[in-house]
């Protein structure tokens, strides 16, 4: 019976095998990237005899499964370490920003201008009114325009 063909082998060069090792042994870094350090190192081919994945897993203290995605994404990633144990920077953030700087602009030229007739000030509720009837912006909160005006250094008097 012959052995499975070895599928994603994990080759470390000597600069990667020393940047991991001080992954693993200095500094505070989160937990899963020191535990895919960890998983890195042990599948090294370079260093040593390979053990089975089930023996890293145990050893790191993670599920094979574990093991066989890191080294998959080793493979897939040209064997760029970086890419595999830090996290991926997102491309656009999870939610969009409701006020974007035109928004903000307008917010502030807004609270810059005389308030209605009746009123002496522009109080954030009363801003909140005049925003939703203003055409280009979207309702806003008035604990929005609060915060908005606020990063923008405008104050309320």
């Amino acid at each position: 019976m012959m052995p499975r063909p070895k599928d994603h082998v994990v080759e470390l060069t000597d600069a990667d095998r020393a940047s991991l090792t001080r992954v693993v042994s200095r500094g505070a870094h989160p937990v899963r990237t020191v535990m895919r350090a960890r998983v890195l190192l042990e599948l090294d081919e370079n260093a040593r005899a390979v053990p089975h994945r089930r023996v890293v897993a145990e050893r790191v203290g993670v599920s094979i499964q574990t093991v066989y995605l890191i080294a998959k994404q080793f493979t897939a990633s040209g064997g760029d370490v970086h890419a595999v144990i830090h996290r991926k920077k997102r491309v656009t953030p999870p939610v969009p920003a409701k006020v974007t700087g035109d928004v903000e602009a307008r917010v502030i030229a807004l609270a810059c201008t005389r308030p209605p007739e009746g009123y002496d000030r522009w109080s954030l509720r009363l801003l909140e009114k005049h925003v939703a009837l203003t055409d280009g912006i979207g309702p806003l909160d008035h604990s929005t325009i609060g915060r908005t005006l606020k990063k923008g250094g405008f104050v309320l008097t």
